[in-house]
């Protein structure tokens, strides 16, 4: 990959396997808004970006300090997708999905916006998930420029009350994301703790958090948490499960979030 400045951007050449609109609209982050130039504007760790694809080039209106900061590890550059997609293609089907959405990457979020966004994402869709994200930052996050505000903290949301937080349209998800922040914050949960267990340990500590199941521990640890290998199942992904009746092939083993992703997009498209 090569890392250019230019004109106050950072411009990248040589970055396989991304494909904006299939990373940023799949539903794993809930902070990106396509512009009417076909560009992406998005938020993470109380930064702002917007990104574009020009040819074979990225362009990101971002310094280099926060390009090295946040931006490289979000978008995962340092992880060689095309050999890792080229293994999975050792499976027929996921063979298939990859030739027809080629350029899916698993965004590497900040713990604490992931687990409580997907605390928010329960019995929801993706437009409303959207919108009770966006009134949550615009309200409690702190500006970072104009029109986009931080995600905010565990001691912000802590200082609010369950009625606060329903109000702006979490309904009964409000009791869980108070109860979330007051333990953050007090530290009773220790989400870098969590971050460096294993996989079956880090799993055991989200599920016992009041207010989150199997799927929002396994959407955390895939988006928030960095458990690429984890293996998030849905209504659309026990269809999936159909198509593997012995379990899933040995080409997933140590990427299955990433066939995860290829899986339920090609599931939400085609069944």
């Amino acid at each position: 990959m090569i890392i250019q400045q230019e004109k106050g951007e950072i411009i990248l050449e040589g970055v396989k396997c991304l494909d904006l609109a299939l990373t940023l609209d799949c539903g794993q982050a809930f902070r990106w808004e396509e512009q009417a130039d076909g560009s992406w504007s998005g938020a993470a760790y109380g930064k702002f970006l917007n990104i574009r694809k020009d040819g074979e080039q990225f362009a990101l209106k971002t310094t280099l300090e926060d390009f090295n900061a946040v931006w490289h590890n979000y978008f995962d550059l340092d992880r060689d997708y095309e050999a890792i997609c080229d293994k999975l293609k050792e499976d027929r089907l996921v063979a298939s999905t990859i030739d027809e959405y080629y350029g899916i990457r698993i965004l590497n979020q900040d713990p604490w916006e992931a687990l409580v966004s997907f605390v928010i994402s329960q019995q929801n869709n993706i437009k409303r998930i959207k919108g009770i994200i966006k009134r949550l930052c615009d309200k409690y996050g702190e500006e970072i420029c104009e029109g986009w505000c931080s995600f905010p903290s565990a001691e912000t949301l802590s200082s609010l009350s369950v009625a606060e937080l329903e109000n702006i349209g979490t309904g009964y998800r409000g009791k869980y994301i108070k109860k979330l922040a007051d333990d953050v914050a007090s530290g009773k949960i220790d989400l870098e703790k969590i971050k460096n267990m294993s996989l079956k340990d880090a799993k055991a500590a989200l599920l016992d958090i009041y207010g989150v199941g199997i799927k929002v521990a396994n959407c955390a640890l895939l988006f928030g948490f960095q458990f690429i290998e984890c293996f998030p199942i849905d209504v659309w992904m026990k269809r999936v499960l159909e198509f593997y009746p012995e379990g899933l092939p040995e080409c997933f083993k140590g990427y299955e979030g990433i066939a995860q992703q290829y899986l339920f997009h090609w599931a939400r498209n085609n069944l």
